[in-house]
């Protein structure tokens, strides 16, 4: 198929020229590509984004060595998911948990394309390697609202129990974790999480790289997120935990995590008095399953990849509360 002609199609507006590659996706299942747009007398985007999925023919290429049968069939459910999320539910998420709107989308056996808005140029140009208060601040936001906006809704059409780690997807990884006491938990985290009454849809894959912030000459304020390939249900410490690990290092967690709680929680309930709905209770459940979450990841990190660096001290304590 000609990508160019079909984005013309898709959007009544002529392509400008070849696309820039902007990154690969993981383990060698296609790419994101920009596309720029010719002027139109309507106005509207000057460029879009392209999520292009191609399965790769001849196995994954994981830079850690993952590579099975069962990794590829996950990672090819996860791209059904994202594309079910955009459709269905992301409407819900509104503005204060800011997605790229889904623009058009096509389906192949080779794999599928995923058109979405541009959000550099919707003012969300920059990426951080490193995080100011502000922008953990605006990140806490955004998930509270997320979780929010999706307290108590059924995942159908996503992971029932979302997030790239979850147990029943991980057998491979469980086995390669060398504590006998913390595979033998495993399960117990799991439950533990599965359990809580109060669900709604995590974002299973937010770290900071997925987060879009304002230029860096701008205060952030609000920022956008992407990659919603393992969303699905679950409890929204999951999503805070694996953020705060994923760009705060052993001593800011040692020294700042629990006021992050706080801070989510202030927010979350902000968030669900607008919508009529009492957060103590979410609260005092999801405060509980707390360390619970860091848990959960760090079983799957110590299987999938010993030594990581997000296997903290931090973590190793809040895993071994509750062993």
């Amino acid at each position: 198929m000609d990508t160019g002609a079909w984005i013309a199609r898709s959007l009544g507006v002529d392509v400008a020229g070849p696309p820039e590659r902007v990154q690969e996706l993981w383990s060698g299942y296609g790419a994101i590509e920009r596309w720029r747009l010719a002027p139109s007398a309507a106005g509207g985007p000057r460029s879009v984004v392209l999520k292009r999925i191609r399965f790769p023919s001849a196995g994954s290429s994981h830079p850690r060595g993952w590579d099975s049968d069962r990794s590829d069939a996950r990672k090819r459910r996860s791209y059904e998911v994202e594309r079910a999320f955009y459709r269905t539910f992301a409407g819900a998420a509104e503005d204060r948990a800011r997605l790229p709107a889904l623009l058009a989308e096509h389906e192949s056996a080779e794999g599928a394309l995923l058109l979405l808005e541009d959000l550099d140029a919707a003012g969300f140009p920059a990426r951080r390697s490193a995080v100011s208060d502000d922008d953990v601040g605006a990140c806490v936001r955004w998930l509270a609202s997320f979780h929010a906006a999706f307290l108590g809704r059924t995942p159908d059409g996503l992971w029932e129990r979302g997030t790239y780690w979850h147990l029943a997807t991980r057998p491979d990884e469980l086995a390669a974790v060398e504590d006998p006491a913390l595979k033998d938990a495993a399960a117990r985290f799991d439950l533990a999480i599965g359990a809580a009454r109060h669900q709604t849809l995590v974002h299973g894959d937010a770290k900071l790289a997925n987060f879009c912030f304002p230029a860096p000459d701008e205060r952030c304020a609000e920022v956008s997120a992407v990659d919603l390939q393992y969303v699905g249900g679950g409890v929204g410490v999951q999503d805070l935990a694996y953020f705060l690990g994923s760009c705060l290092d052993d001593r800011e967690l040692t020294a700042d995590a629990d006021a992050w709680l706080d801070r989510y929680f202030t927010a979350l309930d902000a968030e669900l008095a607008e919508r009529g709905v009492d957060g103590a209770p979410v609260e005092a459940e999801w405060r509980v399953l707390w360390p619970y979450a860091w848990a959960d990841f760090h079983r799957f990190l110590a299987g999938w990849a010993p030594g990581h660096w997000k296997l903290s001290a931090f973590s190793e304590r809040m895993t071994r509360s509750v062993l």
